[in-house]
């Protein structure tokens, strides 16, 4: 099995700068997808900060005791997944202690959403509304949930997702790395066969973009070409956020 993998990234047409930012490690299965608050000027600061972090936190050769936020016995999935959290947790120290630092980078945050993967399995874990989907067999699913209060209504069966994309509130976030504080990042574990494909992406493309149109879009196009079709689609669909795209492609 070996894996390829491709991403592009784009800034929105009101924004100064792209707040986004992303890693593309195929050699060490490691990609991550993170967006920088788009109300906060250092926004862009916070993402590459925590990218950074987490990517050098997980490839580092660290005892996993110095990993573990628990002490029970826990299986090799378990302590990957737990060394996981512990480098989101490590990036918000990093952001909070830089902003304490630094005045103009007070307050700022991003999101967060990663995966690693090693001997078919995909380990990933997630803080904020950036998403993670697993395209197999033709169809398209969800591995994250959005960490928002719109979320939240939706799940308490107050509002509809149709209507989620209309309310004011939506680019709330309940969970951030950086400004709230403490985090509880949301990881999980599955197998990945050959021929699929993940896709980790920004809400720059999911808020112009449903499931439908994104299952056809990677029902129709290469796997090289479709961070560039998604990206395109989401701006003619009225996208004007920052967007990044990565997919990656399992294959025997």
């Amino acid at each position: 099995m070996h894996i390829e993998a491709f991403g592009h990234s784009v800034m929105g047409s009101t924004h100064s700068d792209n707040h986004d930012a992303f890693v593309l490690d195929a050699e060490n299965a490691i990609f991550m997808v993170a967006d920088g608050g788009r109300v906060h000027p250092k926004g862009h600061v916070a993402s590459q900060k925590a990218t950074e972090t987490i990517q050098n936190v997980v490839l580092t050769a660290i005892d996993p005791d110095e990993t573990r936020l628990s002490r029970d016995i826990m299986d090799e999935e378990e302590s990957l997944r737990e060394r996981l959290r512990y480098a989101m947790g490590q990036a918000c120290t990093k952001i909070r202690n830089h902003s304490d630092m630094v005045p103009d980078c007070k307050g700022m945050e991003t999101t967060l959403t990663m995966v690693l993967i090693e001997d078919s399995i995909a380990h990933y874990a997630h803080v904020g509304d950036s998403r993670l989907y697993l395209f197999r067999d033709g169809k398209l699913r969800r591995l994250t949930r959005d960490h928002t209060v719109v979320q939240k209504e939706i799940d308490a069966g107050r509002l509809t997702p149709e209507l989620a994309k209309m309310a004011p509130s939506k680019d709330v976030l309940t969970q951030s790395i950086g400004a709230q504080g403490a985090i509880e990042p949301i990881t999980s574990t599955r197998p990945v066969d050959p021929e699929d494909v993940l896709l980790l992406c920004t809400d720059g493309l999911t808020d112009a973009l449903d499931d439908a149109e994104l299952t056809k879009l990677m029902a129709d196009n290469p796997i090289e070409e479709l961070p560039f079709v998604l990206t395109d689609a989401a701006i003619e669909a009225g996208s004007d956020d920052n967007i990044t795209v990565i997919v990656i492609q399992i294959v025997e």
